[in-house]
């Protein structure tokens, strides 16, 4: 299938062709049931990216024709259909909730009405609250809190070359934005409003002496949103970064550690 959608990616004339079409449904298909990612970790802790099945997901748009989906007492008009059958998959869907197929969701996850792209995968034991979004292709670890209106970005508008990686027991505050691929380690804690791009500066300011990340939140840090001075042509002034606090405690378990987040660092979530 990667030698099919490599052509296809490079010449678009192949769409038509009814083996390009069926490669294609057969990538979708693997990765709403989750048998494959558009980026997965590795045994050394990087993460591997999978080019090839996040073109197989852009390749899709075009070879859908927009229907009408009726979904009483809703109509939709679309190409993508959505994921169905969440009693059986063991995925609890409050109404409101809106998953594409396409999108990979693992039991005892849990969407508040919010909103899950194709090419997503969100693993188990995570709660998407309400009016957040899941984008294109985006990786969400196991039981991970996406706070009330948190963003994820996807990779399809603009076409971005890795997507945004979320991963174990993080916690995303209320209202935090992480797109253009950024990077949050395991367990980190990202205080409401926290915005990251795949340029922002994370600083950690805990030590005496900062350093400093681009669009990667090292696992188990606290942060909260920050500014630093920058000079223009116009004058000096302040732009957004995000600033790293503190640490998780590795003596507690995570419920705890969140709580102790909360008391010690009064960060608002």
């Amino acid at each position: 299938m990667k030698n099919i959608i490599e052509a296809a990616w490079e010449d678009r004339n192949l769409l038509s062709d009814p083996s390009t079409i069926k490669a294609i449904e057969a990538v979708i298909e693997s990765l709403d049931k989750g048998l494959i990612r558009v980026a997965e970790p590795k045994d050394d802790g990087t993460w591997q990216i999978n080019e090839w099945i996040k073109k197989a997901v852009v390749l899709y748009f075009p070879i859908r024709k927009m229907e009408v989906y009726d979904v009483n007492p809703f109509e939709f008009y679309d190409k993508m259909d959505l994921k169905k059958d969440f009693k059986s998959q063991g995925v609890r869907v409050v109404p409101g909730a809106v998953a594409r197929y396409g999108a990979f969701l693992a039991p005892t996850v849990i969407l508040m009405p919010s909103f899950v792209n194709i090419g997503a995968f969100v693993d188990e034991g995570t709660m998407v609250d309400t009016w957040a979004t899941v984008g294109s292709c985006a990786q969400i670890g196991k039981h991970v809190h996406l706070s009330g209106g948190v963003g994820i970005g996807g990779v399809l508008e603009p076409l971005q070359a890795a997507p945004v990686i979320i991963e174990d027991g993080a916690f995303i505050g209320s209202r935090c934005i992480v797109v253009e691929g950024a990077h949050v380690g395991k367990e980190a804690v990202l205080g409401a409003n926290v915005v990251l791009t795949s340029s922002t500066k994370v600083i950690d300011v805990s030590n005496t002496e900062n350093k400093e990340y681009r669009g990667y939140v090292p696992p188990r840090s606290v942060v909260i949103p920050g500014t630093y001075s920058k000079k223009f042509p116009a004058g000096e002034f302040q732009v957004p970064c995000a600033l790293i606090i503190g640490q998780r405690k590795a003596s507690t378990d995570l419920k705890t550690s969140l709580n102790d987040v909360l008391r010690e660092h009064r960060v608002a979530i």
